[in-house]
């Protein structure tokens, strides 16, 4: 007798692995696939059509009242399970509400401010929150950082599969060398613990692990900033040392901003929006700071002209 074919969801986890996707990306598509189904009366999704579709995006962005942003997110894993699974052509549901993008201005930094926040971190988050202010980069990106992605001669940074699946290039602050270059000693010495230990080896993206036989347990492809503990893959199953959870660096900003006394509303990213401006305030061409950013298109980047000490145009108050 066949064996029964697998259930939809397996069938929507499978298709995330085959394209690669992140495992954020596989656990954020089945959880709004799910609602998806639960909000039509666990009605197989093949029994849907477009008006279906349109009357959930309407339920998230009148009933609901989400973000756009997490709108986007539920269409994104809907459109993936008709394409990629169900094999189905989806026709315009653009008559659906669509939940209204909000318009604000980030918040930033002064240097003062960013340097005193750093001050009150110690290891490894005080080098992490460094590289998110001395390099622009992103929460994750800082989190996923591996030895090899650091050039300490050149003084630069490889970003790799940054938002977009696109690598970048940017700056090694001169301040953070000492700390960084003792931060992948302590990874090395892990390492070599592990690897006495039967483990050492970490996750690889894509099909890397293939294609580098080996790669995966040397150490280049080590993360910077390590977990404490070993844990299992989720998906593979094998035990191996992953990087710092981001909740934990998260918390450790959190706090750093309490203590260094700011009042103003910031988290790790504020870290990045500070960077850029700061560039654009000393007189940087705003397209190296988008390339330095990994900003597609550079009407991202132009958001924070409007948050420059003196604005983009420099105009003074009457008042003075």
């Amino acid at each position: 007798m066949d064996s029964k074919p697998p259930r939809l969801l397996e069938q929507v986890r499978h298709a995330i692995r085959l394209k690669h996707y992140s495992l954020s990306t596989e656990k954020s598509y089945l959880y709004w696939i799910r609602f998806f189904i639960r909000f039509h009366q666990l009605r197989h999704p093949r029994d849907l059509g477009n008006q279906d579709i349109q009357r959930f995006l309407t339920f998230l962005a009148v009933e609901r009242n989400v973000a756009a942003g997490t709108q986007n997110q539920a269409l994104n894993a809907i459109v993936f399970l008709y394409r990629e699974v169900l094999k189905q052509p989806l026709g315009d549901f653009s008559n659906a509400v669509r939940a209204k993008k909000s318009q604000r201005l980030p918040s930033v930094f002064s240097q003062d401010e960013a340097q005193r926040v750093i001050a009150q971190l110690a290891p490894p988050y005080h080098a992490m929150a460094g590289l998110m202010y001395g390099s622009g980069l992103r929460l994750m990106e800082a989190v996923r950082l591996r030895v090899k992605d650091i050039d300490f001669n050149r003084e630069t940074i490889t970003v790799r599969s940054g938002k977009g699946d696109k690598d970048r290039q940017t700056l090694l602050p001169s301040p953070l060398v000492d700390e960084l270059k003792a931060a992948c000693r302590k990874t090395q010495l892990m390492h070599r613990m592990d690897r006495e230990l039967g483990h050492g080896e970490v996750y690889m993206p894509n099909a890397l692990a293939r294609k580098y036989p080996g790669a995966a347990i040397s150490l280049p492809w080590q993360y910077v900033f390590p977990s404490e503990r070993l844990s299992t893959d989720p998906r593979s199953g094998r035990t191996g040392r992953h990087h710092i959870s981001k909740d934990s660096v998260q918390r450790a900003v959190k706090r750093a901003i309490r203590e260094a006394g700011i009042v103003k509303k910031a988290s790790c990213h504020t870290f990045r929006h500070s960077f850029a401006t700061h560039l654009l305030e000393v007189g940087y061409d705003i397209r190296t700071v988008q390339e330095l950013l990994g900003h597609e298109d550079v009407r991202t980047t132009q958001i924070y002209t409007h948050v420059m000490a003196k604005g983009v145009s420099g105009v003074r108050s009457p008042l003075g």
